[in-house]
């Protein structure tokens, strides 16, 4: 299975209250959020996470809230993950393309309004709104506070983006 995320903000108690999350504390939530994760996500699934994976300060506490979670995950950098440590990561990257079931998808921490075959129906995938931010035709905000806290599936995504269409903004819609 393939799946996508954003904004866990793992150790951030100010974010319960800027985003009006339902949480009581940051125990709460953190342990919701990774339950939500191992209930959704099997051992050998891939997982795109698009970054502000976690706001601890020390290290140990990122490493060990992470070795708690099930998935081979791969890290598109948010604007909060300057410090975050990376050895739990398949790979790290700023802006990913990759090809699903034939579906070509760009991923980014950040919503864009065009992208690479955009104009064709490509998705992109971002975070860092929390839910504030609509998407531009065929993208999305993958982010928990979006998705009840949980992972998307890629199913679920292509479900939601299938009663979309692309949206021309540019020239490219001209050819």
């Amino acid at each position: 299975m393939l799946w996508f995320t954003a904004d866990n903000h793992w150790g951030h108690a100010n974010i319960i209250k800027y985003c009006k999350r339902p949480f009581a504390s940051v125990y709460e939530m953190d342990e919701a959020l990774v339950a939500n994760w191992n209930t959704r996500v099997q051992p050998g699934d891939r997982v795109y996470h698009l970054g502000d994976v976690s706001f601890y300060r020390k290290p140990e506490e990122t490493r060990a809230l992470l070795s708690r979670l099930q998935g081979y995950i791969y890290l598109i950098r948010g604007n909060h993950d300057d410090k975050l440590p990376l050895e739990r990561f398949v790979s790290v990257h700023d802006l990913y393309e990759i090809r699903h079931q034939s579906q070509r998808i760009t991923l980014c921490h950040y919503a864009m309004r065009v992208w690479n075959r955009s104009h064709h129906g490509a998705f992109q995938l971002f975070g860092h709104s929390h839910g504030t931010l609509a998407g531009v035709g065929k993208s999305m905000d993958v982010g928990v506070d979006c998705n009840n806290y949980a992972p998307i599936s890629f199913d679920e995504v292509a479900e939601l983006m299938g009663k979309r269409q692309a949206e021309l903004v540019d020239h490219h819609g001209n050819q």
